[in-house]
């Protein structure tokens, strides 16, 4: 084995430690109040690889996504370590690990087919390894990255990605030729399917692999033509390719939750500052935020997004008159387009105008291309390149490093997106809810209040605004914000539960129950609800129809210590102080800091003995 080759075998391993010491802090993460706690605490359906979880993970939308297979991961957490987020946040590293490694030899391999540095035979010379690492290490280890990869919730971004890669991987192998060709064709096919069933932005991966035909495979195009028998035999292949991205696309539609959506004008506004943005924190990955919040209102006209149409069309020009000579920045331009097309804002998703995730499939062109830009570089000038390339990847490493504590919990998450945009309404409902968390309600009414007049149709802030009024007993005040956040969002579950609340807390149950009805009628899986109404039974004196909510919300929540407290207060005034006991236990293992699970076990231990 000659040196060459075993530098080509240590560099994978390499990459991916490289790649997991860098993002370590995440590992001391833990879950955030972004979506981890709708789909992971407050889910109980996921937990697990049984049946029935399975049946729930291949037919759910959950929060506007189809993603069976990274559900499939996320139960596989669920069973090696329950609900320590330390596991499910190492299961991301190493896929994002795994997706370095991958990307390497993506690279590897793109190099070798534009010939911008010397292989001898089937022997990769270390005049590409270096690049190609390069190319992996700046796609891993970018700022980023982070978002993907230290928030648990986009499991699905770094298992779609790692699929992806691999389909292109194959495909570049199956590009080759031999008597393999069928199998790593087959096998890309397959990936892409996976990819697809892990997150839906992989739909655009035939157009990828389009352009790849086109240069550097060149079987597309030129010499070859465009529409003769070679060609249509490239066609042809892709074809199951983009049937499943349609029918993947099909399904995203489907699970998308409806939102109101900008004008044309707006929309090409809003893309072009997206794309621009992408760019720039590319190449400046500073004053990263969670979340870069959507204007109020978008004029197309305004000094931003105008300079945004000029760069993005300034570049495009740029690469159409080199086109000829380099064609490997057209073709890198224009799968980074391909791949970013549907994080765009086209169809709006979310209260974001851009987002750092979104990168995450589209990274690995640039990195590529600019692995391309250094092995293209002769003596003495790329020894320079290696060592300006050796320094970037160590400030970026520093720089995700950093960036991965503010991912650390919610309190780091929402203080970094209010420092960062003091005016975020997003920001002041979040750090509203942890206020409230901590029983600081006068405060958090303050940010709920400001939340609500920077975005008066956040049906959130609004229904947020009400509990924290109604914690202080202002329940006139209360119900027009629970009244209006249902008038935003008229299936928004919380208002209908907290307004019931309200009610019982002014003495009439009756009423309340209603709310609480409708409440799980828009959401079958809230545990809350169903202990509101057990609550509001024995009030009225039924409860033995009250135990069976608390037997539901258990169901639903088995982590409930509510449920449990009042199920015993229940077994307690029937008389059952032995079971009723062993409720309060439970709610107390589930919640040793419960004060008032402790006051009746106290109470009903003392009943028992006397």
């Amino acid at each position: 084995m000659n040196r060459d080759d075993r530098v080509a075998r240590i560099v994978p391993v390499v990459i991916a430690l490289v790649t997991f010491v860098v993002f370590i802090p995440a590992l001391r993460a833990g879950f955030v109040s972004w979506d981890d706690d709708k789909n992971f605490l407050a889910n109980p359906n996921y937990r697990g690889l049984g049946l029935t979880q399975l049946r729930w993970m291949w037919s759910t939308f959950l929060l506007g996504h189809y993603v069976p297979l990274s559900w499939m991961t996320l139960g596989l957490d669920y069973s090696l370590w329950g609900m320590n987020p330390a596991g499910y946040h190492l299961t991301n590293i190493l896929l994002h690990s795994a997706n370095a490694v991958v990307l390497y030899f993506v690279a590897l391999r793109v190099l070798r087919l534009t010939g911008v540095a010397h292989v001898d035979g089937n022997t990769v010379s270390s005049s590409l390894v270096f690049p190609a690492a390069f190319a992996a290490l700046l796609f891993a280890i970018h700022p980023l990255r982070v978002e993907s990869v230290a928030w648990v919730t986009e499991r699905r971004d770094v298992l779609s990605a790692f699929f992806y890669f691999l389909c292109v991987l194959f495909y570049l192998r199956a590009a080759e030729g031999g008597t393999t060709r069928r199998r790593w064709y087959w096998l890309s096919a397959t990936t892409f399917a996976c990819a697809l069933l892990s997150k839906a932005t992989a739909v655009t991966a035939p157009a990828v692999l389009l352009i790849l035909n086109v240069y550097p495979i060149r079987r597309l195009g030129g010499e070859h033509g465009w529409w003769n028998e070679s060609a249509r035999k490239v066609y042809a292949e892709l074809i199951p390719y983009v049937a499943m991205a349609a029918a993947a696309a099909a399904m995203t539609f489907v699970a998308l939750q409806q939102m109101v959506q900008l004008h044309p004008a707006q929309k090409v506004a809003v893309s072009a500052y997206s794309l621009g943005f992408y760019l720039w924190k590319t190449i400046v990955p500073v004053g990263l935020s969670p979340i870069y919040a959507m204007p109020a209102n978008v004029d197309p006209g305004d000094a931003v997004y105008v300079v945004s149409y000029a760069v993005v069309i300034a570049i495009s020009v740029l690469v159409w008159t080199l086109r000829r000579r380099r064609p490997g920045v057209a073709a890198a331009w224009l799968a980074f387009l391909a791949i970013i097309f549907p994080m765009l804002g086209f169809h709006q998703n979310g209260p974001q105008i851009a987002a750092d995730r979104y990168t995450y499939h589209a990274a690995p062109v640039l990195a590529i291309l600019a692995a391309a830009g250094l092995a293209s570089l002769r003596r003495p000038l790329a020894m320079v390149a290696l060592g300006i390339a050796g320094a970037i990847v160590l400030g970026m490493g520093a720089l995700t490093w950093n960036q991965s504590a503010v991912w650390h919990d919610s309190t780091t998450l929402w203080s970094r997106v209010l420092e960062l945009d003091s005016a975020s309404s997003y920001g002041h409902n979040n750090w509203g809810n942890l206020l409230m968390e901590q029983d600081k309600v006068a405060e958090a009414t303050t940010h709920f209040a400001r939340a609500v007049s920077l975005t008066p149709d956040y049906a959130q802030a609004h229904n947020n605004l009400g509990v924290a009024l109604a914690r202080q007993g202002r329940f006139d005040e209360a119900v027009p914000h629970y009244q209006r956040s249902l008038a935003i969002e008229p299936g928004y579950d919380e208002p209908q539960n907290n307004w019931g609340i309200a009610l019982a807390q002014q003495g009439d149950p009756g009423r309340a129950i209603e709310h609480y009805r409708q409440a799980l009628a828009a959401n079958p899986n809230n545990a809350d609800a169903q202990v509101n109404w057990g609550n509001a039974l024995l009030r009225i004196g039924k409860p033995d129809e009250a135990i069976g909510h608390y037997r539901d919300a258990l169901t639903i929540r088995p982590d409930h210590a509510d449920a449990h407290l009042n199920w015993g207060v229940t077994l307690a005034q029937q008389g059952n102080l032995a079971e009723a006991i062993g409720h309060f236990r439970q709610a107390l293992v589930i919640n040793p800091r419960h004060a008032e699970a402790k006051r009746y076990l106290d109470g009903a231990t003392r009943a028992l003995k006397r």
